[in-house]
């Protein structure tokens, strides 16, 4: 990248701070908690506007945002981000929206409106130095990301054919860190139909689905691996009516972490594979949602290249894994170059004290536009025909 070039997209995002500023108050102030479809539409609207305004090419594909920037041809830069937050309306009136000029705190600036406002900011960064995208770039914002992207996955399935490479646009670590891997996350709810009788009078003819349920969560466990690949929690049990009464109907929803494909696969097919231990029982497994793995890999050119890009805008880059799941789950563990983290740094996901440091508004633009602009073997020539 040319000095001058440098020197001006930097200069560029500093002055875009206060666009950047108003409109993130702007697509924060417009509550959009998942499954709310009129929120969600409402604050749609104004991030098609923004799209539209920095020159993007704006579809709706079921409520999910799909916009291309710059030339039509060639292998695109996948950008990966969501709209939707874990915040009911009225949330503001127990926590505003407040920008001081350092830190701006308020529903869904860090997870992750932030990180939208910052592609915008990378696009007029690029106009006001007189550039362009130099390859294709494509956004997708999905509106169920929250509730683990149940139609919005297949959205974003789609678009990887022909990525050579996907950004995830969610929060970094706290120091700024990108992430380079995610567990793997699957929600599941285990069910079990058993057979109501009354607990003195009829014990034998019935068939008590809490019992079952205890055994089979007890077998699930003991299929975990004990290497620390695996994290198993039951978050809630339902089941019975009454102490005097065996229970005809009990479930549990289990929440799943994986650090490998393999342990995934060891314990999914166990779950879905359950066999009731009393006659006459009947054991569902059902998949409430599920990201999986995107293990770590020994070497990481994306993470090597994006470094290089901001070596030259005066950024220093790293990268490691992270705990969470999210939507760039999916590339990586296809083996589609792949990083998260582009967002601004801040801190409080799903938190009281959720905020973004302002500064890093600017310092996310300047890298986003960096990659969008300079030339790279590893960005034009990547996977390019990647298929599913």
């Amino acid at each position: 990248m040319e000095p001058d070039l440098t020197a001006s997209l930097r200069r560029a995002a500093g002055e875009l701070l206060p666009f950047g500023r108003e409109r993130l108050r702007e697509y924060a102030l417009a509550e959009s908690p998942s499954g709310d479809a009129g929120a969600l539409a409402r604050c749609a609207a104004l991030i098609e506007a923004g799209h539209r305004e920095a020159g993007g090419r704006v579809r709706r594909e079921n409520g999910h945002l799909v916009t291309d920037f710059g030339p039509a041809d060639g292998p695109h830069l996948l950008l990966v981000g969501h709209y939707d937050t874990v915040w009911p309306i009225g949330r503001l009136a127990s926590m505003p929206y407040t920008d001081d000029g350092t830190t701006i705190a308020g529903p869904g600036t860090y997870d992750m409106k932030g990180g939208l406002v910052a592609v915008e900011m990378a696009l007029r960064a690029l106009a006001a130095a007189g550039t362009a995208p130099a390859r294709p770039v494509r956004l997708v914002a999905v509106c169920d990301e929250e509730v683990g992207s149940p139609a919005g996955r297949t959205v974003i399935e789609r678009h990887l054919n022909g990525a050579a490479a996907v950004l995830g646009l969610e929060s970094p670590h706290p120091d700024g860190a990108l992430k380079t891997a995610r567990r793997g996350s699957t929600r599941i709810l285990l069910t079990v139909h058993g057979r109501e009788a009354h607990a003195a009078l009829d014990p034998d003819k019935g068939i008590s689905a809490i019992d079952e349920l205890f055994d089979q969560v007890a077998a699930v466990r003991a299929v975990v691996p004990g290497d620390g690949t695996t994290l198993f929690n039951v978050g809630r049990i339902e089941g019975g009516t009454r102490a005097n009464v065996i229970a005809g109907t009990a479930s549990a929803e289990i929440g799943l972490r994986f650090t490998s494909a393999e342990a995934e696969s060891q314990v999914l097919d166990a779950l879905a594979g359950a066999e009731p231990r009393r006659p006459g029982a009947v054991v569902e497994a059902t998949v409430l949602s599920s990201r999986p793995t995107w293990p770590e890999r020994a070497d990481d050119p994306l993470l090597a290249e994006v470094a290089r890009i901001g070596a030259l805008l005066d950024q220093r880059i790293t990268g490691r894994p992270a705990a969470g799941a999210g939507d760039t789950n999916l590339p990586g563990s296809l083996g589609l170059p792949t990083l998260d983290g582009l967002g601004p740094r801040g801190r409080g996901a799903h938190a009281a004290d959720e905020s973004i440091e302002v500064a890093a508004l600017a310092e996310r633009a300047v890298l986003l536009a960096g990659l969008m602009a300079l030339p790279s073997d590893s960005l034009d020539t990547g996977p390019g025909a990647f298929t599913l």
